[in-house]
């Protein structure tokens, strides 16, 4: 690239940049990353040092080559010039040696460099000679006119000349670089000297002229160009001024004369990009005219600095006159120079005669020309095409000509105008739409944040985004307004990279458009926002300039010139439009007749307006009026009529304005399936409901491809007039969703009880996401005080599913299935529908359509077919067919994924955008078959367009018949992942990423709709089970390098490597990936489970092989366990610090991996062969100074863990325990096993708790479970530590696997209980016993009178109260369960006396406070769904412990319901009215107050019981009565039911 550079550095891409950076030997890390960067030539030419060495950690050497030989590619090496300077002797020779120099240059022939030259001077002197080449002229400021003009650094003007015509000006460059460093009193003379000696040649030939300064003589200045603008620093202006105060000691006479004709000084700005630094080009013009000068020849004493004297002197009289482009004198000699006086102001006078007026300006259509610019040529503005607003000050009288703007799709605004918020052109629109203040600052974006992260945080695309581009006024922090010079210095950076992130990272070429309008006098700051677009858009192709000044446009031109041709400028830019007629102008070209008032239906069955502002305040929902789409024009009917119908039967979702058009009957009907109606159905027994939930569900599983979501749309739609209806925008919080949800229900309602239900639509959502957007309305509705009998909020779910029917039975009540069978009603139909279709298309047009008729049975042999066809005599080795195989492979494995067609361009190397021709460039490489296997998507705010395959099946054959039987889909997915062009591409790159990940990570699960649960994701799946395991790593290697060594990708190969028991290498990823997130408590655990799974490969590969199970021997085995121990705490600690979620696998795989290193350590010979072999290996685990010599050397290096070993597993336990009682756990499981479950994944996990405590139990007592069957003797005899280690293998080690008998209700856990209590001393008040021993004996007790009220060996109530009164007092060192216990324990009997009451009252409720505090430290930040209370008691009638009414002694009553069913019979309150529950649990008195529930019968302070469910609460102050349950937060209350002055009650919701 250095030899044969094809454009101006300017124009370099970053691959072009990195090709100059080796050039001149920068190493290819930095180059590397100066690409990362998107350093471009543009960027490259504002480079400073002090950004390559904070920004890019760059080394100040080559940071200093780089800023170095970047000025020498801007400006010829300066080396000529110094050898000049340097060497006063030699200046002719030097100058000859230039001269020859610039000859070679200009006819093209490079000498070679001397010898001395370094090699990277030589490699890029072709690229300084194409700069210099390539450097663009332009115009000198209007002669004798004082416009506001600038020039630009390095631009040429047209070399001097002499006099033409006496009126156009001659032109005279002078440098001034080595005079304007001198002191004032020099440069005055220096420039007096030059200006009088242009000024009496210019007079005395009777030419007009120009002297400029800082403007470069090649002759003078080697190395520049001729007439190169340079400019020159000025710190006074006033030095320059004050210079031609030296005509009147340089003329004896006329001096009024000179003063007539010589201009004073102009100081013309000169820009340079690279640098904030001002310089001036110094300018004065000479205007001779001839009423002045007729007759005259003019002498002067030119003046001149005497070095050695110190003082100003003047020359002889002298007589000059302009000889050509030269100043010379005239020799006294030259009689006819003095005989011509005459002659010349003859012509003097005749060239002023003949100067006219300025010619009138030829008559411009602007009108028509503002139409074509804006529309781009078409007839209407592009209903998607989004508009970047660049303005400055708003005229009053132009605010009231906006409507043109307000109806314009704006994405953002540039604004000036610091006080355009309080009476600007924000303060207006702001009237009409949602805009969002921003500042520059606003759009800096961290390396960690996507774009779509980015666009989400500042609500890019739902409301416009209003740049402050220079302070605002009215806002208080510390955006204040600034001077030019503070502007470029502060902010331009920062316009800079939100100019660059908008054009090259957010909106795609060609979806966009930027009007500046210049309403006021244009200043620096706003023109560099023009050079900044102009740039980042590589041209004005979509740039307009609005301006009604002629004065204002001047400046705007000269600067405009800078980056483009005055043609170019003058084609896109309006002038003289006033904006009352831009307005009139172009909202007859506005694509419809926008209504920007929308309607909605009343509860009164009226309707209210939607204003535009009010919609796009709620821009997490779209919003369906009464009158949606209404305003379609008829000239756009015919046309939307074609496409709407062609993209939905070739497979495309339903759209509003097709199901508009087909109730208008301008198309034909869409189908209505038969779950529409059932979906009506339900909603009409919502109606009849009156007791629910606030907010209510209805879920729409479906097949892919089988029309659920047309249902869910089309039930939208005809319920928008009797409904509030809405779509959920994806990637919006449930918070924002629920807010807006709320003000949509309230909108221009007087009343909120007395609101319509809003419908909301959620699409292809996660079922948490959906529990948490419903807890948000709840908490919303509890929180206003709405009085409901009918529901407030209906989510709509619509979902896919691989078995849609399961999910019905799973939830009858809420749920409706849409499958590819059809009944005989759809099939008639659709029959119907296919005939009229395929007079109108051909079958393959409407492929999917005609699949879904057929009920998918002949999938299989028709795609088969119609791909056959489809690809015969395909180039199998086209860009397209390459494209092809990427899109089947993603569209095959990623649901709903695609790829956009700027990925196609990217990947044919196709960089020039044509708007005309873009969408074409895809289509034309396709055949006409192929086209119909293509949907193009565009996206709803971007308007990027993608394409998919019309439906997965078609996608699955097209690989199929491709890649034939070589079955290669891993290397195709291989090669996808090669296409750094693919990968790197800006457009779109957030959703193509994201696809990759998926085809890679992401894992199919039943719970997502997905066929089968699996350990990788489906490709990967195959890959390594059809293909090989080599190939699925080595594409996963491959996503691990591109995704620059992504942890997840490395986790997956840790995963990878240890399903093939290659332990090594999965310990090497698993590190890898801990490495990069050590935050990451999933990671983590992979990291343990790599030793895990090595551990069990170490104890199989031992019982295959018949090794002796020697201490020796194990130690390998015992060293991996005891590592994957040390990985679990670390991911246990990771976990627990979280704020947002409780990861417990970590927990759950430390106790089993301990579990199985005890039953390990019990089996080695050195214990098994002895005859008291449990008592030893006790010993030796429990005692922390005893080892057996028989493996004192063989384990040295894991006496001290093993010996912990103990200890460690029992905290664990507690912790599972403890972590279990506080929140609802699904005791009966809902999802069915699978035969190859995730292993991240723990099935049942109380039964786990249960069976790993008895394990630990079990191994730690000796005692095996025939044996405490056959001995009661063992029970007795037995030490307190091992009876210990007896009830912990009973089952009785902890609060959990306690009550978990009483869910099981078998006679073995009778039997079980019997034996834990029989183990404990009879008198357990004098016994030493630890906090959990109290525990364990407390809650076994409570289980066993649960379980057998008339067991002889439970405890009596007042026992098992006296005993724990030995729980410490300082109630902070009690544990959540002892503080539990109390609160069951000591809650007061109706019999017992008033000060034995409030007694037990301030027990309890100072045990509340604490578990109170135990409960929030416990939840963190999780989501209110994950952290449900669990009630494991209600209050019941009877007395003593028989007062406690086990929770599964209720649920017995709804055995029989599904899970759904039976949450339905709890959630609305019919359960709690059931007889049986009735009799068994007591119903307690109390009252609300402002929301709170109290409970009557405490005396000394009010005693406030938690609601199970919020909404319950009423929102008056009423007596109410309520059944009491148990839970870790405290007691709460359930079923509330309000007392009526009648003695009848009225139940409110609620939920168990």
């Amino acid at each position: 690239m250095a030899d044969q550079p094809k454009q101006s550095p300017r124009q370099w891409t970053e691959s072009e940049v990195s090709d100059w950076l080796r050039s001149i030997g920068v190493k290819e890390p930095y180059i590397q990353k100066l690409y990362e960067e998107e350093v471009d030539g543009q960027c490259l030419l504002a480079l400073d040092e002090h950004f390559l060495v904070t920004k890019v950690s760059m080394k100040s050497g080559p940071a200093n080559l780089i800023i170095k030989k970047r000025d020498e590619l801007i400006n010829v090496p300066l080396k000529p010039r110094e050898q000049k300077s340097s060497s006063s002797g030699n200046n002719a020779e030097s100058d000859q040696k230039n001269k020859k120099q610039k000859s070679g240059k200009e006819k093209g022939q490079c000498k070679q460099k001397a010898k001395t030259e370094e090699n990277v001077l030589e490699a890029k002197q072709p690229v300084v000679q194409q700069c210099l080449v390539t450097k663009e002229g332009c115009k000198a400021r209007p002669f004798d006119k004082d416009p506001d003009f600038i020039y630009f650094k390095h631009r040429v003007l047209q070399p001097e000349s002499g006099a033409f015509n006496l009126i156009n000006p001659c032109r005279e460059f002078k440098s001034l670089a080595d005079a304007s460093k001198l002191d004032d009193t020099r440069l005055r003379v220096k420039f007096a000297r030059e200006v009088l000696k242009f000024a009496t040649g210019c007079m005395n030939v009777r030419t007009n002229g120009t002297i400029h300064f800082g403007v470069m003589d090649s002759r003078e200045d080697a190395g520049y160009v001729h007439g190169e603008i340079i400019g020159i620093p000025i710190k006074d202006r006033d030095v320059f001024v004050d210079a031609l105060d030296y005509i009147e000691r340089s003329f004896s006479s006329d001096k009024e004369h000179i003063r007539q004709c010589v201009r004073p000084p102009r100081f013309i700005e000169v820009t340079d990009h690279t640098s904030t630094n001002k310089r001036y080009v110094v300018e004065v013009d000479i205007v001779p005219l001839i009423s002045i000068v007729r007759g005259k020849v003019y002498k002067v004493r030119l003046p001149k600095f005497n070095e050695s004297t110190n003082k100003v002197e003047f020359d002889k009289d002298t007589i000059l006159r302009r000889v050509g482009s030269k100043t010379e004198p005239v020799i006294e000699d030259q009689l006819d120079f003095f005989q011509r006086v005459q002659h010349r102001d003859t012509q003097r006078e005749e060239a002023e005669k003949c100067l006219l007026p300025s010619e009138p300006e030829i008559y411009q259509n602007l009108g028509r020309k503002l139409t074509m610019l804006v529309t781009s040529g078409k007839k209407f503005i592009e209903k998607e095409k989004w508009f970047i607003l660049v303005t400055n000050k708003f005229k009053l009288d132009d605010l009231c000509h906006i409507d043109w703007l307000l109806k314009m799709n704006v994405f953002c605004v540039f604004d000036f105008d610091p006080d355009s918020n309080i009476s600007g052109f924000c303060s207006k629109y702001s009237q009409h739409h949602a805009a969002n203040m921003h500042s520059l600052q606003s759009y800096q974006i961290s390396r960690e944040t996507t774009i779509k992260e980015f666009t989400n945080k500042l609500h890019l695309f739902e409301q416009t985004s209003w740049i402050f581009c220079n302070g605002r006024s009215d806002f208080k922090g510390s955006e204040l307004p600034c001077d030019e010079g503070s502007w470029t210095n502060t902010k331009r950076p920062f316009l800079r990279e939100s100019v660059s992130l908008i054009c090259k990272h957010i909106l795609p070429k060609g979806t966009f458009q930027v009007i500046f309008l210049l309403t006021s006098p244009v200043e620096k700051p706003f023109l560099h926002t023009f050079y900044e677009f102009s740039a980042d858009m590589q041209g004005l192709e979509d740039i307009i300039c609005i301006c009604e000044s002629e004065e204002n446009f001047e400046k705007w031109k000269s600067f405009a010139e800078g980056a483009c041709s005055t043609e170019t400028v003058n084609n896109h830019s309006v002038v003289g439009m006033k904006m009352s007629h831009i307005e009139a102008t172009l909202q007859q070209i506005q694509p419809v007749t926008t209504h920007t008032t929308k309607h909605l239906p009343t509860f009164a069955k009226g309707k209210c307006c939607l204003d535009t502002r009010g919609k796009e305040d709620m821009y997490s929902l779209e919003i369906l009026a009464v009158d949606h789409c209404d305003e379609t024009s008829t000239e756009s009917i015919e046309e939307e009529k074609k496409n709407t119908e062609q993209q939905f039967y070739h497979g495309g979702k339903v759209t509003w304005l097709h199901l508009w058009l087909a109730e208008h009957k301008f198309v034909g009907e869409i189908i209505e399936r038969d779950a529409y109606s059932e979906v009506f159905k339900l909603l009409e027994d919502l109606k009849l409901n009156t007791m629910q939930s606030p907010v209510n569900r209805i879920n729409i599983y479906h097949h892919p491809g089988s029309g659920g979501s047309t249902v869910a749309r089309q039930v939208l739609w005809n319920k928008r007039t009797d409904l509030r209806c809405a779509v959920v925008k994806p990637l919006y919080s449930a918070d924002i969703v629920a807010q807006h949800a709320v003000k949509l229900r309230e909108h221009d309602e007087n009343d909120p009880q007395r609101c319509l239900p809003v419908m909301l639509l959620v699409e292809d959502s996660e079922q948490e996401y959906l529990d948490d957007l419903k807890d948000e309305l709840d908490e919303a509705i509890r929180s206003q005080k709405i009085i409901y009998e009918k529901p407030c909020f209906i989510l709509l779910s619509c979902r896919r599913c691989h078995d849609p029917d399961k999910k019905i039975k799973e939830s009858p009540l809420e749920t409706v299935s849409v499958t590819h069978k059809l009944s005989p009603k759809e099939k008639r139909m659709f029959s119907t529908k296919r005939q009229v279709l395929e007079k109108q298309y051909e079958p393959e047009f409407i492929l999917t359509f005609v699949l879904m008729s057929e009920e998918f049975k002949k999938v299989a042999g028709y795609v088969e077919n119609f791909v056959t066809n489809l690809l015969h005599g395909i180039d199998r080795t086209s860009p397209v067919t390459r494209f092809l195989f990427y899109v089947a492979l993603l569209n095959t494995y990623v649901q709903n994924s695609f790829i956009s067609q700027s990925h196609y361009e990217a990947l044919r190397g196709i960089s020039i955008y044509t708007e005309n021709l873009r969408q074409p460039v895809f289509e034309m490489s396709l055949n006409e078959q192929a086209k119909l296997i293509f949907l193009y998507l565009r996206d709803e705010k971007t308007h990027i367009k993608s394409i998919r395959i019309i439906h997965p099946r078609v996608a699955e054959e097209i690989l199929k018949q491709l890649l034939g039987d070589q079955k290669r889909q891993g290397s195709l997915a291989k090669e996808l992942f090669g296409e750094k062009v693919l990968f790197e591409h800006r457009f779109g790159r957030d959703e193509y990423l994201a696809f990759l990940r998926a085809l890679l990570n992401r894992r199919s699960r039943v719970s997502r709709g997905d066929e089968n649960d699996t350990l990788f994701s489906p490709l990967i799946e195959h890959v390594r089970k059809n293909e090989s395991p080599e190939l699925a790593l080595e594409l996963l290697k491959e996503a691990y390098e591109c995704f620059h060594e992504d942890a997840f990708f490395a986790q997956t190969i840790a995963r990878l490597y240890y399903s093939y028991e290659k332990f090594a290498e999965a310990k090497l990823w698993a590190e890898r990936a801990a490495t990069t997130m050590p935050n990451n408590s999933y990671i983590l655990n992979t990291k343990g489970q790599v030793y895990r799974r090595w551990f069990e490969a170490k104890l199989k590969a031992i019982e295959s092989n018949n090794v002796a199970k020697t201490a020796k021997n194990m130690a390998p085995a015992v060293d991996i366990a005891l590592t994957a121990i040390e990985c679990f705490k670390h991911c246990q600690q990771v976990a627990e610090v979280h704020p947002e979620s409780m990861n417990k696998l970590g927990f759950f795989a430390e106790v089993e991996v301990g579990c199985s290193l005890l039953k390990l350590i019990s089996s080695i010979q050195e214990f098994a062969d002895r005859d008291d072999s449990s008592l030893e290996r006790i010993k030796y685990l429990t005692t922390q100074d005893y080892i057996p010599e028989e493996i004192k050397e063989a384990w040295e290096p894991f006496h001290g863990r093993l010996k912990n070993l103990k200890n460690t597993i029992k905290e664990t336990l507690e912790w599972i325990s403890e972590d279990f009682s506080y929140f609802q756990k699904d005791i009966v499981a809902h999802e069915e096993d699978t035969s190859e479950s995730p292993e991240d994944t723990v099935r049942n996990p109380l039964k786990s708790l249960t069976q790993a405590s008895s394990e630990y139990g079990k191994y730690l007592s000796g005692v095996s479970g025939k044996l405490l069957k056959s001995s009661k003797s063992v029970l007795t005899n037995a030490n307190p530590n091992t009876k210990r280690m007896i009830i912990y293998h009973l089952g009785g080690g902890n609060l959990t696997s306690v009550f978990f008998k009483v869910n099981n209700q078998q006679q073995k856990d009778t039997e079980d209980l019997q034996k834990i209590l029989s183990l404990y001393p009879r008198n357990p008040l004098t016994a030493n016993f630890s906090q959990n021993d109290i525990i364990n004996y407390i809650a076994a007790n409570i289980a066993l009178k649960c379980l057998s009220p008339q067991s002889a060996g439970v405890a009596a109530l007042q026992e098992l109260q006296a005993l724990s009164r030995q729980f410490p007092t300082d109630k902070r060192k009690c544990s959540p369960s002892a503080l539990f216990l109390l609160t069951m324990l000591f809650w007061p009997e109706d019999d017992e006396k008033e000060d034995e009451k409030n007694k037990k009252y301030e027990i309890v409720q100072s045990a509340i406070e604490h578990l109170k505090r135990d409960f929030w430290t416990k939840t963190k930040d999780i989501p209110p769904r994950r952290r449900r209370l669990y009630t494991h008691f209600f209050l019941g009638n009877g007395t003593g412990l028989d007062k406690f009414v086990h929770k599964s002694k209720t649920e017995k009553y709804t055995k029989g319901l599904t899970v759904h069913e039976k949450r339905m019979k709890w959630f609305t309150g019919e359960a709690w009215k059931m007889p049986e529950i009735a009799r068994m649990l007591k119903s307690v008195s109390g009252w609300t107050e402002d929301g709170v529930v109290y409970l009557e019968g405490p005396k000394k302070r009010k005693f406030s019981i938690q609601p199970l469910y919020l909404p319950s609460v009423p929102h008056s102050n009423e007596n109410v009565t309520f059944y009491l349950g148990f839970t870790f937060r405290g007691p709460v209350a359930n079923n509330i039911t309000v007392l009526s002055n009648k003695s009848t009650t009225r139940a409110t919701t609620m939920t168990s």
